[in-house]
């Protein structure tokens, strides 16, 4: 029987998988470049593809598209960031007749929505561009935030935040990630750090923002003036967001959503993400009555979330511009080791106000890395024209770990009688795990090189 890698019938297994390895390295840089000059890897007189060149790299069009992608994403995953104090707020007020673990299922199905979404939108925006996707998502989560703002009952805050506006979410960051591949392949692990870095700054102007004005105008005037800032954003991201190779044109084949899983290193990175998100937003959901529990004062323990996202700013620009230069699958390894071992160490045994701040700040920067730099992951192994449809069949697998991971914390806390050592290291296991698979997924790409950039 032929070997199905040439000259390696007489070499050791080894061999086979180094061989292997470089040949995948090859065939991932050659498609990354196809868009270089396809005319000629086509036979004479053979129809070829409009050479588009290679991405710029930079310049106005490339960078507003960076500025779209940035108030999209603020406005989109900036709000799920905010989950922390959903789940604080509904316990005391509109929800307090439920179970913690039953209120946990609305920030859960928030996120759970934001990233299942991705398949469809991450096609669509193959297909026909972003504008269409960028548009539905404009229309859905402004129309979700003013339902949620009339809303009393459960199923109410269900349909209108959870699902309808998060919906809207999914459109709104996917769209933009694959749109901004198309501009950026040197730098593109920067650009998608600069755009997801408007996550985070969401995450800590939206939560003090939403809690001031509930304070002073009420909770339904406070979520109509937060959807009105975010048509405001949305109508930016509509000028600016485009992407640079037009539409291919190709039917709809539903195979393409699963090929990428029988690629090991996609795989194995997909598994990585479901681990993570599984716990990666427990403390973004229960820092806060967490704190409280342990006798932080509510002024204080509010400003946690925003502590967590304001130190995952930075976690998403510097980490990305070191993954450029160092490798995307290598900085993110690092600092999802970290992320796990910090809850662990840290979070754990913190008993008083100091450790949890800081344990708030470390985390927020670990968080940043590995929450933004998964797009540049999957860019790194694929063809750029179906970065979409890839990116979001990761997604829609990790986002079955962000829809039952609230739930099951919750409901590790209640049969704790409230104690929160369960979830913490239910968090920190989860993290832990994650990483192991992503080293198995650069393992799978370039095998025990541990110096090689990837």
């Amino acid at each position: 029987m032929a070997s199905p890698i040439p000259g390696a019938s007489s070499a050791s297994s080894t061999d086979v998988e180094k061989q292997f390895q470089e040949q995948y390295l090859q065939q991932r840089d050659a498609a990354a470049d196809v868009e270089k000059a396809p005319s000629q890897q086509q036979p004479q007189g053979a129809s070829a593809e409009p050479d588009f060149g290679p991405p710029p790299d930079g310049g106005l069009e490339a960078w507003m598209v960076v500025l779209g992608g940035f108030c999209t994403v603020f406005a989109s995953f900036g709000w799920i960031n905010c989950i922390g104090i959903f789940q604080d707020y509904y316990q005391s007020h509109q929800l307090k007749a439920y179970s913690p673990s039953t209120v946990a299922w609305i920030p859960s199905v928030e996120s759970f929505m934001l990233f299942f979404g991705g398949p469809l939108v991450g096609y669509m925006t193959d297909q026909l561009g972003p504008r269409i996707p960028v548009l539905i998502g404009t229309f859905l989560h402004v129309f979700g935030l003013m339902m949620t703002s009339i809303s009393k009952e459960y199923y109410q805050i269900l349909l209108s935040q959870s699902i309808c506006s998060a919906l809207g979410c999914s459109f709104l960051f996917y769209a933009p990630i694959a749109a901004l591949g198309t501009w950026f392949r040197v730098h593109r692990a920067l650009a998608f750090g600069i755009v997801t870095a408007g996550s985070s700054l969401g995450g800590v102007v939206l939560p003090i923002m939403v809690e001031r004005l509930v304070v002073r105008i009420g909770f339904g005037w406070a979520m109509r003036s937060t959807a009105f800032l975010f048509l405001g954003l949305l109508i930016i991201g509509n000028l600016t967001v485009k992407s640079r190779l037009p539409p291919p044109g190709r039917k709809f084949d539903a195979k393409e959503f699963v090929i990428p899983f029988a690629e090991r290193p996609f795989a194995l990175l997909t598994a990585a993400g479901f681990m993570i998100y599984l716990g990666a937003f427990l403390p973004f959901t229960f820092i806060i009555v967490q704190a409280k529990a342990e006798g932080m004062s509510t002024r204080l323990a509010d400003y946690l979330v925003p502590i967590i996202n304001a130190a995952s700013t930075f976690g998403r620009i510097l980490p990305a511009h070191m993954g450029d230069r160092y490798g995307v699958f290598n900085v993110m390894i690092l600092l999802t080791l970290f992320g796990g071992v910090v809850t662990l160490a840290l979070w754990l045994p913190a008993g008083s106000n100091a450790p949890l701040i800081v344990y708030g700040a470390l985390y927020g920067f670990a968080s940043g890395c590995f929450l933004s730099i998964i797009p540049a992951m999957v860019a790194s192994m694929s063809d750029v024209r179906k970065l979409g449809t890839r990116t979001g069949s990761l997604y829609a697998v990790a986002s079955v770990g962000v829809l039952i991971g609230s739930p099951i914390a919750g409901a590790i806390v209640n049969d704790q009688n409230g104690h929160f050592s369960g979830l913490i290291v239910f968090c920190g296991v989860s993290l832990l795990l994650g990483a192991a698979l992503a080293i198995m997924s650069r393992h799978a790409l370039v095998g025990f090189q541990l110096g090689k950039k990837v």
